[in-house]
């Protein structure tokens, strides 16, 4: 299934954005982290240094020789996720620059605010007495990684209590969990139970892909290994029911009969990557699940166009899309051509059908 998307992706957003600080929507945060991790990926699968050196360029400009992380506040789960790329960078060069930032990433968790059953809440201000499932991706992206990198598997005994609280308060069924909880009764779009109205596709997305990854970083023999196995081959499996004939899945996942819903690329392309790596690692077999991957990236590469400057547009997408109070709020949300979450997403699912799936 070799094709140019992947390398079209990152030459597009390397034009784009010459340094990965200028990729939206401010120099430090969790869209850095998405994108870096994906030319990590892309390369180790095809070598080309001018990858490397795009991550290379950005860690360097954002960590001290001392430690100190050029923007990082700690002040929300989307602050930790770009820490995932210091992980990696630490992993390449063993310099200690970055096993002391990846630290002080790490020691940010200690005093983080939770619920009261010790779910991580999405920021220490502003959302009071909430977790999304956005957030559980993006803690546990750094958390996991550095538990594996300097052997802490204390991270790996929290992302399952992560893991097992999200699925708590947010499933709804097939496996499929709705956007976020909230034990505030204040929380505006907190219905019964604390829930948010809606299974969002992105937001899905954002669990998929942190099951998918903890399969990979944990143990085999750690329990959160069997926790993550768990609920991804029963999302996974519900996901195949509610799959568009376009490949796609819908906005509002579980309702695609539902008015003015509509096939989101962006947590359609988390899919396909989730599917396509549990495949690859044999978490799940057969000829469902493997059509289900192929039909994925169709559809997903029916919304990459290449526009007459040679550059791919990613279309049919939101971008920056917080938890809303109602189905139309999230179906009538502005699409945005080349939302950074989108972007990151098409290039993810890209590199592993590319260049891992067949």
């Amino acid at each position: 299934m070799k094709t140019d998307f992947a390398r079209g992706l990152a030459e597009t957003v390397m034009k784009r954005h010459p340094k990965a600080s200028d990729y939206p929507y401010r120099d430090w945060c969790y869209p850095q982290g998405y994108l870096l991790i994906g030319f990590s990926r892309l390369w180790e699968a095809v070598k080309d240094e001018r990858y490397r050196d795009y991550i290379y360029e950005y860690c360097k400009s954002h960590v001290t020789p001392e430690g100190e992380i050029i923007g990082f506040k700690g002040g929300s789960m989307d602050d930790m996720m770009a820490g995932s790329i210091l992980v990696w960078m630490y992993e390449q060069t063993g310099e200690a620059r970055y096993e002391k930032a990846c630290r002080r990433i790490y020691e940010a968790f200690a005093d983080y605010p939770r619920t009261k059953e010790g779910g991580f809440l999405h920021g220490r201000t502003g959302t009071p007495g909430q977790m999304w499932v956005d957030g559980v991706f993006m803690g546990q992206m750094f958390y996991c990684r550095y538990g594996k990198a300097f052997h802490e598997p204390a991270c790996f005994d929290e992302a399952k209590r992560q893991l097992e609280l999200i699925y708590r308060y947010c499933h709804a069924h097939d496996g499929l969990l709705i956007h976020a909880y909230s034990e505030n009764e204040a929380t505006p779009w907190a219905g019964a139970e604390g829930k948010s109205p809606c299974i969002w596709s992105e937001g899905l997305g954002w669990y998929a892909l942190i099951l998918s990854e903890v399969l990979e970083l944990v143990p085999a023999k750690h329990a959160a290994y069997a926790t993550a196995k768990k609920q991804l081959k029963e999302l996974l499996a519900g996901l195949l029911k509610v799959q568009d004939a376009s490949g796609l899945w819908y906005q509002v996942v579980d309702q695609p009969e539902g008015a003015d819903n509509w096939c989101d690329v962006s947590g359609s392309a988390m899919f396909t990557y989730a599917l396509s790596r549990v495949l690859r690692l044999g978490i799940v077999e057969g000829e469902d699940y493997e059509a289900a991957a192929r039909k994925g990236y169709e559809g997903v590469k029916s919304r990459m166009v290449t526009n007459e400057e040679g550059l791919i547009d990613v279309h049919g997408a939101c971008e920056g899309l917080c938890v809303q109070k109602s189905y139309e709020d999230y179906v009538y949300y502005p699409q945005k051509v080349n939302g950074q979450e989108a972007v990151c997403g098409c290039l993810w699912a890209a590199i592993s059908m590319e260049y891992n799936f067949d």
